[in-house]
């Protein structure tokens, strides 16, 4: 069984909305990298310390989205995240922006780890991995678990 997903609250500005007064597109985007950043905060994960500490970084490699309704100025969101998959250097989640009981916007997104100066990809951390093991359902641990046994390469994510 998989644990609830993480919800960070959003309100839409003037600055969120294009010439039809909806949110821009790419600005859900953001709302994303907002809710993971704080999803990763709240497993005490902050990105800062971790580069600092390990010269780790993590990275963007793959978003697909689906637009299903508009948000609009004032409207308040809430951004949700869901692992979908823990590997030894990379994770795909799943996001999703509510208004309410309406789904607005949804997608995957896959994140690397790479190394801060040589962008290559790197083993992610194995405090990090196991603060993380803790957001997946049974199956998806025993996957990781499987997956982490094998060194990982220096390629793309």
């Amino acid at each position: 069984m998989s644990p609830a997903p993480f919800q960070h609250s959003v309100r839409i500005y003037w600055e969120d909305t294009d010439a039809g007064g909806v949110v821009f597109y790419a600005n859900y985007l953001k709302y994303f990298e907002r809710a993971r950043t704080e999803w990763l905060r709240s497993l005490g994960v902050q990105q800062q310390a971790l580069r600092e500490a390990t010269g780790a970084i993590f990275i963007v490699s793959d978003t697909q989205l689906r637009y299903l309704a508009p948000a609009r100025l004032d409207d308040e969101l809430q951004v949700t995240v869901r692992p979908l998959h823990l590997g030894r250097a990379s994770m795909q989640l799943t996001q999703q922006a509510w208004r309410g009981p309406r789904l607005l916007a949804e997608g995957e997104i896959r994140i690397g780890c790479v190394d801060q100066q040589t962008f290559r990809l790197r083993r992610i951390p194995g405090a990090i991995t196991s603060k993380l093991s803790f957001q997946m359902s049974d199956e998806m641990r025993d996957e990781m678990r499987d997956e982490m046994s094998h060194p990982v390469s220096n390629s793309a994510p």
